[in-house]
Formats: structure tokens, C-alpha cells, sequence
């Protein structure tokens, strides 16, 4: 079945894009939760025009996104911890690098980054998503706290 996503699904697709599953998958869980709508001729033309008229605006953000992404590369980011012998007392989350970045002025919703469970002290890179296309790496230092 096609169908035309309404917001972004993991593992399927972007808003706006038109996919084919399953109709028990769009019948009783993606239509229901306003996630798609059916691809009808007439919504394949509706979607069609609204994309021609948004189509200057998401370049713009597309180029917010990599200058964003530049900022990030050249932004690390150092987090002091209680550990010992190298082991770190709970972990860095994605929630810790948000918080972090908000700190230093650049806004990114946690669900964004992706970091692997820091337990010990290091050097480590996290991957925020800032567009579709657009990924960076910010680089993270984990040090223990002095005493």
C-alpha cells in the first residue's frame, strides 16, 4: 500500500515521502496515529505543489544545517567526572552531550545525538543529526574529577 508520511518514522521514512508497507501497518498503526495519510492521485498533486513552493526554504535550512555542522566539528566538548582507576561512577549519556551543547549556545533535542554508552575515561566522538542529510561529529573528552 502507498502511503504519504506526515511526520519523519524511524526506519521508514521522512515527512513527505511516499512509501510502500504493509496495509495492516498503515491501516492500523501509521494512519490511525496521524504518522501518513493514503498516496490518492490527488494527495500525490497536492504533495507535489507543496514541495515545489517549500523547496527555497529547505535549501536554506539545509545550509543552516551545514553551517551548524561546522560549528560542531570544531566544538569539543569536556565533561569532568567522579571515577576511579578509569572507570567512571554512571555513564555520559546523550542527555549529558545535549546538555553541553545547550550550555555553549547550540540548541539540539537529545533524540538527535547518538552516543555510545561512555563508562570509562577517554576520548569518544557522538553523531548529532541536525538535517536528513546533515550529520556531525562533536568530540568528546571524559576526565576524572581531581580530589
Amino acid at each position: 500500500m502507498e502511503i504519504i508520511l506526515i511526520k519523519d518514522v524511524e526506519n521508514l521514512g521522512y515527512a513527505n515521502d511516499i512509501v510502500n508497507v504493509r496495509p495492516g501497518y498503515a491501516n492500523n498503526y501509521l494512519i490511525p496515529q496521524g504518522f501518513a495519510k493514503t498516496a490518492t492521485a490527488s494527495a500525490k498533486k497536492v504533495l507535489a505543489e507543496n514541495l515545489k513552493q517549500r523547496a527555497h526554504k529547505d535549501a536554506k535550512i539545509l545550509a543552516d544545517a551545514q553551517a551548524l555542522a561546522e560549528k560542531l566539528a570544531n566544538l569539543p566538548l569536556t565533561f569532568t567526572v567522579k571515577a576511579e582507576e578509569g572507570r567512571i561512577f554512571g555513564a555520559v549519556t546523550n542527555a549529558d552531550v545535549a546538555e553541553a551543547l545547550a550550555a555553549k549556545g547550540v540548541e539540539v533535542e537529545k533524540k538527535n545525538i547518538t552516543v555510545e554508552a561512555i563508562k570509562t575515561v577517554g576520548e569518544y566522538k557522538a553523531v548529532v543529526k541536525l538535517h536528513r542529510e546533515v550529520k556531525a561529529e562533536v568530540a568528546l573528552t571524559v576526565v576524572a574529577e581531581e580530589e
